[in-house]
């Protein structure tokens, strides 16, 4: 993991470069280094680097993982990337700081339960299935501005952005576009999109943060 560190930065120097192409400010986009599957002290060294934004897939492996980190480093920034089931809604709003993964009406109604009973609001993003694969979780391009609509109005969920994971087998950018038209009609403004292999084009197409796990940590 001594390299995780080196990886990081040229992770961080790209997404400088990416942000210059695209004529953005550079600082714009959040770096989300995922680390699921890597134990607490393979993230250490990248925490004690700088980092302080960091993603995981499941709420059960992150609870094994992150209250200590959390305690050591009160800045740290957890968001949830990964499908959450709705038996799992009050463990991820007590542990996460985003979660971006809302996706269907079951899972607003009991993120809006929880978030009322435990006074805790993370933030929010939309997941949005642009390639409308059936395997893959996120709402149907077609429905998700009505989805947002509805999230904010009938659930009283502030929606902050939209996320999507293209096809593995496509070129990426025409997903990207079509998240950040969403976002456009929806009114909301960040786009969660990109990861270890297109992220430097999710940032030309308008991405605020990229999801970056095995170009920092190695593959799993």
């Amino acid at each position: 993991m001594t390299n995780a560190v080196e990886q990081l930065h040229a992770v961080k120097a790209k997404i400088a470069s990416a942000e210059r192409e695209a004529r953005g400010e550079p600082g714009t986009v959040t770096l989300v280094a995922v680390s699921k599957t890597f134990a607490a002290e393979d993230v250490r060294p990248v925490i004690e680097a700088g980092q302080r934004v960091f993603g995981e897939n499941r709420v059960q492996e992150a609870q094994g993982k992150w209250p200590a980190l959390k305690e050591a480093f009160p800045d740290l920034e957890l968001h949830l990337i990964g499908p959450l089931q709705s038996n799992k809604a009050k463990e991820a709003v007590a542990l996460f700081d985003v979660i971006e993964t809302v996706d269907r009406e079951k899972i607003a109604a009991e993120l809006s339960k929880e978030m009322a009973r435990q006074g805790r609001t993370p933030r929010l993003y939309v997941q949005v299935n642009t390639g409308s694969e059936p395997q893959k979780a996120g709402i149907e391009p077609r429905e998700a501005v009505a989805f947002v609509k509805r999230c904010r109005e009938v659930h009283g969920l502030a929606i902050e952005g939209l996320m999507c994971i293209p096809p593995a087998d496509e070129n990426p950018g025409p997903h990207f576009a079509l998240l950040e038209k969403l976002a456009r009609a929806a009114g909301v403004e960040k786009l969660s999109m990109g990861m270890s292999g297109d992220y430097e084009t999710a940032i030309a197409f308008g991405a605020t943060s990229v999801r970056v796990g095995s170009a920092i940590f190695g593959s799993r």
